[in-house]
């Protein structure tokens, strides 16, 4: 049997400003496709699906895109379904089969949240993908979906903090005109401050971030089973919290970044950031320090994890080795400086509001990590392993707030992160 021809790494470069989503070859930037007029749900994100494939919501036409990044090789196009979805789109997951799925809306540019509206859909119903809308707590509620013989749809609600589990078969069954949806399940989280979810297929625990450390619960049959909790504190390293949780598949591991300091966003030069991990097979947790400034999203290569520090003294991409061996520990392995941005955060005043930022975005089966310079239309292009630039490309839009990116390498199992990213 032949060989498949080669396919290189591709990044898609999403403008959610500008309404572009360019698809790229890498490393040398040769544009396969591009869409206009879509403008991507930046906070929701890109979700990786089975088979190589992508989702995103565009938050202007309300639809969730299911993006084939190497469709335009066999002439087909980028765009391989179109279904219709609530908007504003504020979290986006699915089963680890990548049939069903989930979007949750939020504040959009409202002042204060005002829909309440959930969204599940299931790619391969008899008659092709269906959706559908139910109404539930008004907030910006996380979300995951629960594989298995019973899927279960997992939101993750602040103000009251609680997890609210809905069967996705009863969510699919609900009639018209957008009914409120019981949960089957209420489990109430001690803080109103929840920021951060993550789902383990493997394990089929579900993971939310909040204020007094990271809240777990466990798939059991057609519910969950609340677990103790993981706290913040590790390595004698104690304060601050995650807002953010990321599973990193080829590692088995949870990781975040943990912020301290002062709370006061004009301060935000003084925060103190920490890489904080936990392995999922172990329970063994650390952190480790990566300096002041704004740290929030995290990348997965193949072997490093990479985060995006931004500080008025100068921006820089910090690489983490995370061996697996035992007693192994994460470690810093490269400090790389990252060009400065012309509109970027000054001090005294919010590092996102009217400001550029910056779009972190790699692959699990590369060495490639991208970056993106909000602004100037530029995204640098690092290898990670050998710890050097490997290009710099240039969009054709500016990238105002910095964009978002996702990295696809063939068969890089990235869907094994259920959560949009």
């Amino acid at each position: 049997m032949p060989h498949p021809p080669h396919r290189p790494p591709r990044l898609l470069v999403a403008d959610q400003v500008a309404g572009r989503i360019s698809l790229l070859d890498l490393p040398s930037g040769e544009e396969r496709a591009a869409l206009t007029h879509r403008h991507l749900a930046e906070h929701a994100g890109f979700l990786a699906l089975p088979d190589d494939l992508l989702a995103c919501v565009d938050d202007r036409a309300g639809e969730l895109l299911i993006l084939d990044p190497y469709g335009p090789d066999a002439n087909r196009p980028l765009i391989r379904r179109r279904i219709p979805v609530a908007v504003p789109a504020e979290h986006l997951a699915a089963a680890p089969d990548g049939r069903r799925l989930a979007v949750t809306t939020g504040l959009g540019r409202n002042e204060e949240a005002w829909t309440g509206l959930l969204t599940a859909v299931d790619l391969d119903a008899p008659d092709g993908a269906v959706a559908v809308r139910v109404r539930g707590r008004v907030g910006e509620p996380g979300v995951t979906v629960l594989g298995g013989p019973s899927p279960l749809v997992v939101l993750r609600h602040r103000e009251p903090g609680e997890l609210l589990v809905h069967r996705h078969r009863e969510l699919m069954a609900a009639p018209p005109s957008c009914p409120p949806a019981e949960p089957v399940q209420r489990i109430g989280l001690p803080d109103d401050d929840g920021h951060g979810d993550a789902y383990d297929p493997v394990t089929g625990r579900v993971f939310a971030a909040a204020g007094s450390g990271v809240h777990r619960a466990r798939h059991e049959g057609e519910g969950v089973t609340p677990e103790p909790p993981v706290p913040w504190a590790a390595d004698e390293r104690t304060g601050g919290r995650g807002y953010y949780l990321r599973l990193d598949p080829v590692r088995r591991t949870l990781w975040s970044c943990v912020r301290g300091g002062p709370t006061a966003p004009g301060q935000w030069p003084e925060w103190t950031n920490d890489a904080w991990w936990h392995r999922l097979d172990t329970g063994v947790t650390g952190r480790l320090e990566l300096g002041p400034g704004l740290v929030f999203r995290l990348a997965v290569t193949a072997r490093h994890i990479a985060y995006t520090r931004v500080h008025p003294d100068g921006d820089e991409l910090i690489l983490l080795a995370s061996p697996t061996a035992p007693g192994a520990r994460p470690h810093i392995t490269a400090r790389l400086p990252l060009p400065a941005m012309s509109g970027a955060p000054r001090r005294g005043g919010t590092p996102w509001d009217g400001v550029q930022r910056r779009a972190v975005a790699a692959s699990p089966g590369s060495g490639l990590v991208a970056v993106s310079r909000g602004g100037h239309g530029e995204v640098h292009v690092l290898d990670a392993d050998r710890a050097e630039p490997v290009t710099t490309l240039t969009l054709p839009t500016p990238l105002d707030d910095g964009g978002h990116l996702a990295l696809v390498t063939p068969g890089d199992g990235a869907h094994a992160d259920p959560v949009g990213r």
